[in-house]
This record gives structure tokens, sequence and C-alpha cells, in this order.
């Protein structure tokens, strides 16, 4: 695209570089199984590998007294996915405690040996990050990246979660009901916004979301979907098997989102025109009016935030950025030097991306950000 990268591109490939590097370190600390990897060896306890949202989102708040599905959601603010964290070793669910009858929001989630584990390892490494970037990156760009980012964040809905929540039906990052009000959000402070976490993921996050939903109000297509796949598509054709590698999301994210597009006839999936032997996607005539709505969208959101914000608060704010993610690629992107995986990590053992998303694929698989 010409022009400067859009906001919620550098917004995400920040947010999407800390999630992997926090990924790996957890991953290396933590005894743990794959499904293609195996596990820990000499491992008593070790629990399905997932990804930091999976913090965010339950972990932090299960106890071994328990707590409802209800204040568990109220607190994280956003769901989880309740089968896979109790399937992967993180979480027991009791049913129906105390003899009640027994409703989904009165289920009682209590810490599996696996997630009192995981809790106690990824809890730390918060600190373990921040000082790390701090390091890498300098301690005033950092400042000034969290002093722009909470300028933002203190007008910012107090019900936006700490994550980004899994993405839902129409890889949508918030269901279309509660998005009505976005393009009028009320610009002042949240009542509860002290038990918000000011940690940079978390701000990161909200401030990212909010553009998000704030895109989505007037698009019919998620943000995640025109950011990473969309973008990439033109009228000639791309390969299928290129798609996640100039997107930088996974195969299965690229499917799920190819669903969405094929339904709303935006793209379609054909031989290849040249003759390869390889299926090309291709955008429609529909297709590219969404492509040209996206890129006007996205102009338009940073356009009121300008005004809503303070145009001095996006310019610091981009600059800082800037700085960290460079052009979002392996060669041009500083990002990229956290990302090296250990050596018995499984992100060594795959193809190393080329280019980070530009919008964090978080999918019930583990809420990994590319959606692996």
């Amino acid at each position: 695209m010409d022009g400067p990268v859009p906001l919620p591109t550098l917004l995400s490939q920040v947010l999407v570089a800390y999630t992997m590097e926090f990924d790996n370190e957890a991953e290396h600390r933590l005894p743990h199984t794959t499904t293609d990897y195996g596990t820990t060896a000499g491992a008593l306890t070790a629990p399905w590998l997932v990804s930091m949202a999976m913090w965010w989102n339950c972990i932090r708040h299960v106890t071994d007294e328990g707590i409802t599905v209800a204040e568990l959601e109220r607190r994280a603010r956003t769901h989880t996915n309740l089968d896979g964290m109790r399937r992967w070793g993180y979480v027991w669910i009791e049913t129906a405690p105390d003899g009640r009858k027994s409703t989904r929001a009165n289920w009682v989630l209590r810490a599996k040996p696996g997630g009192r584990k995981a809790k106690e390892i990824w809890q730390p490494l918060f600190g373990v990050m921040e000082k790390r970037w701090q390091r890498r990156f300098g301690g005033e760009v950092m400042d000034r990246l969290h002093e722009s980012l909470m300028s933002i964040d203190q007008h910012l809905d107090s019900a936006l979660p700490d994550c980004l929540p899994i993405l839902g039906y129409g890889i949508l990052s918030k269901n279309r009901e509660a998005k009505k009000d976005a393009r009028k959000p009320k610009l002042q402070p949240a009542v509860d916004i002290g038990c918000r976490d000011q940690s940079l993921p978390a701000v990161l996050a909200r401030v990212l979301l909010a553009f998000a939903i704030e895109f989505e109000t007037d698009s019919k297509l998620s943000l995640a979907i025109c950011a990473n796949v969309v973008r990439v598509l033109d009228a000639k054709g791309v390969r299928v098997r290129d798609l996640p590698i100039v997107s930088g999301v996974s195969k299965p994210a690229i499917s799920m989102a190819m669903g969405i597009l094929r339904k709303f006839r935006v793209a379609e999936i054909v031989a290849d025109p040249s003759g390869g032997k390889w299926k090309v996607v291709r955008l429609t005539a529909a297709g590219r009016q969404a492509q040209s709505h996206y890129l006007e969208s996205l102009a338009a959101v940073e356009g009121r935030w300008h005004k809503r914000y303070g145009a001095e608060t996006i310019r610091r704010l981009r600059e800082s950025l800037e700085e960290l993610a460079g052009d979002g690629t392996a060669k041009g992107s500083p990002l990229f030097e956290g990302l090296e995986p250990y050596p018995d990590g499984w992100r060594a053992a795959v193809r190393r991306p080329a280019t980070l998303p530009h919008y964090p694929m978080v999918l019930h698989r583990g809420g990994y950000p590319d959606g692996a």
C-alpha cells in the first residue's frame, strides 16, 4: 500500500511480536505437550501449549478455590475457550456445584496442576519482557509509546478487555450489537479504569480493539480479514499456497477467512490463468470494492481519532510504533530481533515468518496471534 502504514497495522505488529516472544519464553520455561512435537521430557504435569491470550482471558483469574464462569467473564471482560482449557489440562469444570441447577454461568472452574504451574511461570514473564524491551528499544522510546497509548486508553470504554478477544462468528472482533455506538464514543475517563491492567500488551490490545470495533461498524468484513487477506489480493490472483507467507497468518486462519470471503462473493478460487498447477485466489468486482472500502475506512477512522484524541497524541503514538515495527518484515523490522525461537521450541521447526500479521488472528485453537 502507498502512503503511511495504517495505525492498526503498527499496533498489531507490535502486539503480535510481543506475544510471540512471550510465548517462546513461556514454552521454554513451562513443561508442556504439543500435538506435533510431543511432551517436555520428564514432565509430570504437562498441559497442552497455548498462547498468552489464554492467560488474560482465563488462567490469571482461576484459583484452587474456584471461580464461576460468570465471575470469570466479568473479571476478564471477555470469554475463553472453556472446553479447550479443560481438555488442555488447565482447569477442572464442576458443572453442578453444591447440588444447584446447572447453568453455564454457575459452573465452577478450578486450576489443575498444569494451570497452577502455568500461572506461576507466566505471571512474572511480563516483568521479564518489560526489561527486555527497555534494553532493546530504549527507555525513552518505550516510555513515549506507553504514555501515548495511555492518553488514548483513558478515554476508552471500560468494558474493553485487557486482551484481544477470541475472534467470533465472521472473524469479527465483537458482536454487531456491541458495536452500534462505536463511531460516537464518549470522550471521558472510564469509571473503573483503575482495575484495568496497564502493562504494554494490555494497553496495546485495548487501543487496537477499539479501532477494530469502530472500523467494523461500517464494514461487513472484519478488520482481521481485510488487513490480512483482502489487502494482499488483486484481480489477477495470488496462489493459495502463498497466502500464509505474504499475510503472516496461518493456513487455518486463511481457510477461515476464505470461507467468509467466498460467502460474500468477495473472492474466488480458480485455476491459475497463466497455466500453473496451483490454484489462485482473486478478488471479484465486489472484492475490489471491498478492498477500496477497507482503505477508505482505515483513513476515516484514523482521521476521527486525530480529532478525538488529538493530532499530537496520534503523531507521538505513530512515531513510537514505527521505531519498533519498521516495515513489519523480517528484513526491515526491529521486532524480529526478539522472535528467534529456542532450538527446542515448536516455532523452530516450522517456516520462519517473512512478515508479521496486519491484525492478530486470535482463534479458539489456543489464542496464537497468527492463528497457528
